[in-house]
């Protein structure tokens, strides 16, 4: 059995789907992540610059492993339309070993 804990989501925020796709379809193509789920319609709100702000933005679940977690971090930041990006890594500490088998294979 394969230890989970080398296996992570990054979750990423986009200010729109069209950016999440665009980097999603780069990421994937250059095998840093095995798959990206696109979720539209979230609405966060924060401060920025000592300012209240909301705003509609797109999240981007990236499945990957560790030792592409960082690889993924830059591409992203790199593409990415904000100065600074949400990008958190999270663990996964268990699943369906078949499916942490593909996003091995898939890297």
């Amino acid at each position: 059995m394969e230890d989970s804990l080398e296996y992570y989501t990054v979750y990423v925020t986009f200010a729109s789907e069209d950016e999440a796709k665009q980097i999603a379809k780069v990421v994937v193509t250059d095998r840093l992540a095995a798959c990206v789920n696109i979720i539209k319609g979230m609405h966060s709100v924060y401060i920025w610059n000592s300012v209240l702000e909301e705003s509609e933005e797109t999240v981007g679940l990236f499945k990957t492993t560790k030792d592409k977690s960082e690889q993924l971090v830059q591409r992203v930041k790199e593409l990415h339309s904000y100065d600074t990006p949400c990008i958190v890594i999270w663990p996964i500490v268990s699943g369906n070993l078949d499916y942490l088998d593909w996003i091995r294979n898939s890297l």
